[in-house]
């Protein structure tokens, strides 16, 4: 999971294709607010990505899955090994 800094974001859309479809809300649709205040807390502490990496083992099957925050999401980064 990738998460950004909402004050840094400038809306330029550059992360909206590499993100999975729905992945990226504009923070004025309804119910954004909490995942406005999640990407803040956790950009805060989790490390900057400053390189391109292959996708992590799993990726292609986990992609069309629904409800992937409650069934996958672990709340520490990934290894930067």
């Amino acid at each position: 999971m990738l998460v950004i800094h909402p004050d840094e974001c400038i809306d330029c859309g550059v992360c909206e294709p590499e993100c999975p479809p729905e992945a990226i809300l504009p923070d004025t649709e309804a119910g954004a607010d909490k995942w406005v205040k999640f990407n803040l807390e956790k950009s805060l502490i989790w490390p900057n990505i400053t390189e391109r990496r292959d996708p992590l083992p799993g990726a292609e099957e986990n992609l069309d899955k629904t409800n992937k925050f409650q069934n996958l999401f672990i709340d520490k980064p990934a290894s930067q090994n």
